[in-house]
């Protein structure tokens, strides 16, 4: 009887060890181009997905050598969510060079500046969104009214009203930059200034994975969360690289404790892309809009991710020669569930956790399906 139970004991323990609680995470995309115009298709997409927030690269900073100073690149043009009511975060993306490059006088100015644009188009969406709202709701209202009075709301209070409500869709701004050792001081001072003038906001800094595994040398970062950013692993520029998005392999070479004492959200690669070599020289990225196997007269098959140009080409804005290698990468899904597996396994996941996948594109969200998607969610 002892033994019965002691076995009973054993396999209560075994069983409860290798159990995966799966949470309600909070369901993300990223959305990183400079023009944000859903339509009805994209409304779909987010309800198919249950999305409940967004990423949205607001603009990009890099060090201008010429002014010794910060400059803003890439800056949305555009927010337009259609029907579509997410919450999403502004994404600032910050070079090393201008960590690096900035004094702390400089950094104190450019915490400012950021405030002011992240503001800027912040508002310039509120007041374009509440004031398409308000002429919708007032041109509706006209049209119900029957007779010679008919009588036209004013816009003013309807405008003042949903820019308020559309304003609790942006609780927090990250912050994106691959910070060094070296930049380390700098770039946490610049995160305490960016802290202090947005009192009312929680501030998300990206954590490359080598930031993650080496935190004791790089230190982390003093926000209030981190977007564990879990793609681009490897150098896609060398030729020998197999999938430079990443693989479970990669990524379980990072991530080896759990052990960082920082609120973590994860974001997962959703897309692909093709690489262009000459030799062992990288010559760039074609569209990822183009099916390789439909036209075996210019590519021949190499390997399972490869082709050869047996023609001179020209493919988009680029001109390709007569043995140009061409490296597909793209991760499959059961290599997305197997690092999926690895994350879970190390990093703490509960309901407030955003998993968000780069990036919000019809073809990338095609490819792999809406289902597929969804399951991988679920896998958390």
């Amino acid at each position: 009887m002892k033994r019965y139970f002691l076995a009973l004991l054993i396999i209560q323990i075994l069983f409860s060890s290798c159990h995966h609680e799966n949470h309600n995470v909070i369901q993300s995309f990223c959305f990183w181009k400079t023009n944000l115009s859903f339509d009805e298709k994209s409304d779909s997409l987010v309800n198919d997905l249950k999305l409940k927030h967004f990423y949205v690269r607001y603009f990009d900073l890099d060090w201008n050598p010429y002014r010794k100073q910060a400059q803003p690149l890439a800056s949305i043009q555009s927010i337009y969510f259609n029907k579509t009511n997410c919450q999403f975060t502004p994404s600032i993306f910050i070079t090393n060079d201008v960590v690096l490059n900035s004094t702390k006088v400089q950094l104190d100015t450019l915490a400012n500046r950021i405030y002011n644009r992240v503001f800027a188009i912040s508002d310039a969406y509120f007041t374009q969104s509440a004031s398409s709202y308000a002429n919708q709701i007032v041109s509706e209202n006209y049209e119900k009214q029957n007779g010679e009075n008919k009588k036209m709301m004013d816009t003013e209070p309807i405008v003042v009203k949903r820019k308020l409500e559309l304003k609790k869709n942006i609780q927090d701004i990250l912050i994106d930059c691959d910070w060094s050792e070296k930049s380390k001081e700098n770039y946490f001072y610049l995160l305490q200034k960016i802290k202090i003038k947005f009192p009312n906001y929680k501030i998300e800094a990206t954590i490359r994975l080598w930031q993650y595994k080496y935190f004791e040398k790089t230190g982390i970062p003093p926000v209030d969360s981190g977007l564990l950013m879990c793609y681009n692993m490897t150098n896609p520029e060398s030729r020998k690289t197999e999938n430079s998005i990443g693989t479970n392999n990669d990524l379980e070479k990072y991530i080896v404790h759990n052990k960082y004492n920082l609120k973590l959200n994860v974001a997962l690669p959703l897309y692909s892309w093709s690489l262009v070599f000459r030799g062992d020289k990288f010559k760039g990225i074609l569209s990822n809009d183009i099916d390789f196997t439909k036209d075996e007269s210019v590519f021949k098959k190499s390997g399972d991710n490869r082709f050869i140009l047996i023609d001179d080409v020209r493919v988009g804005n680029m001109y390709l020669r007569n043995g140009d290698e061409i490296r597909i990468e793209k991760i499959s899904n059961s290599e997305l569930e197997d690092m999926i597996s690895t994350l879970t396994d190390k990093i703490k996941i509960d309901n407030k956790t955003r998993v968000t996948f780069f990036s919000f594109d019809k073809k990338y969200i095609n490819d792999y399906g809406t289902q597929n998607i969804s399951n991988y969610y679920s896998q958390f």
